[in-house]
């Protein structure tokens, strides 16, 4: 299904949040409160990706430094983040050990469980950069969240973070029960490039006939190798990602182009969804990637995959992780834990 408004508090805030993709005809302007943090991030000095190399980039302010900067000016506290401990882990992998991140909720468990990586195009960001959104779905889904780093580009390139994303669902399947998590409850999340890797282990577990997830949270992700889609043309200078962006990301990810067309990567292409657990796809009006996440939610849906696809418009790229300081991202964040409950059950 798509989200409609009535899944939302009011009408008139609904309109303002979800519209239907064709209603997106060009590069649309931010909700203020969006522009507050794109306005953040360049008071920041943030650069476009595509000017700057890999060093510059890894370094620079980002989407999460923008938005902790208008949470700090708004004097807006952290709470209730108190509520979930956090400890650093190194989870083991045939390249070596992964860094991750152990998000648990107060109660007694054992706790469903969130496997989550993080956004950068599988060349930039880390557990810190990407931390607001663990945080927000193991207090509204009241689940232990496993946040995975993986093998960065350009030192490693595809499929090295893909083969990294496998191994540490392995691992936790077969040891979260040590952390008082349920392996038969287990989710799989990630957002952008992570939103490519979470999709990529669903099929996989599928393919292998190994324990499945019970649900993907796909979080505007990378689903295609066409940068020539309706969302690519009309956002192509959008902040903080555009086209020249991804191209950038791509000249470090792969060794030749025409690797993105490898099913892991295109995965619009595919034809092999059927049996895939429920999933979440948000995706953003002013993204690039806007067109491929609906794109594949559609060829889901079509393959009898139940399917809540939610489309957030006046937002970019990144906007998830900003629920403290733009409302819409707490609305997107709401429905996604929503999703996350109903598939964890009891």
């Amino acid at each position: 299904m798509t989200t409609t408004i009535s899944a939302l508090r009011n009408a008139s805030f609904a309109f303002a949040l979800f519209a239907s993709p064709a209603a997106f005809a060009q590069q649309a302007t931010p909700d203020p409160q969006m522009q507050a943090v794109l306005d953040a991030l360049k008071d920041l000095q943030a650069k476009p990706f595509h000017t700057i190399g890999v060093p510059e980039a890894r370094t620079q302010a980002s989407g999460a430094d923008a938005a902790r900067t208008v949470q700090r000016d708004r004097k807006i506290s952290s709470n209730p983040e108190a509520k979930v401990a956090t400890r650093d882990i190194a989870i083991p992998s045939p390249a070596g050990a992964l860094p991750a991140r152990i998000y648990t909720p107060e109660g007694k468990g054992p706790f469903p469980v969130v496997l989550y990586f993080h956004g950068g195009g599988w060349v930039v960001a880390d557990l810190n950069t990407y931390d607001a959104t663990p945080w927000a779905l193991a207090l509204g889904s009241k689940a232990i969240v496993v946040s995975v780093d993986y093998r960065h580009a350009p030192e490693s390139k595809f499929p090295a973070q893909h083969d990294d994303a496998w191994a540490a669902y392995i691992w936790t399947v077969e040891n979260i029960h040590q952390m008082n998590g349920d392996a038969k409850r287990i989710a799989v999340a990630g957002e952008s490039a992570g939103g490519n890797l979470a999709a990529k282990v669903a099929l996989m577990a599928k393919e292998k006939k190994t324990t499945q997830p019970v649900h993907q949270l796909l979080v505007y992700p990378i689903a295609g190798n066409d940068l020539d889609t309706p969302s690519y043309r009309e956002n192509a200078e959008a902040a903080p990602l555009g086209k020249a962006d991804m191209a950038w990301f791509i000249s470090h990810v792969f060794t030749a182009k025409d690797q993105t067309s490898d099913p892991r990567i295109n995965l619009v292409g595919r034809r092999d969804f059927a049996g895939l657990p429920p999933a979440t796809v948000i995706t953003a009006q002013i993204d690039p990637l806007r067109s491929e996440g609906q794109m594949l939610a559609e060829k889901m849906k079509a393959a009898g995959v139940t399917v809540d696809l939610v489309d957030v418009a006046g937002v970019t790229h990144e906007f998830f992780g900003m629920a403290k300081v733009v409302d819409k991202a707490k609305a997107a964040v709401d429905a996604a834990n929503a999703n996350l409950v109903k598939a964890f059950g009891k």
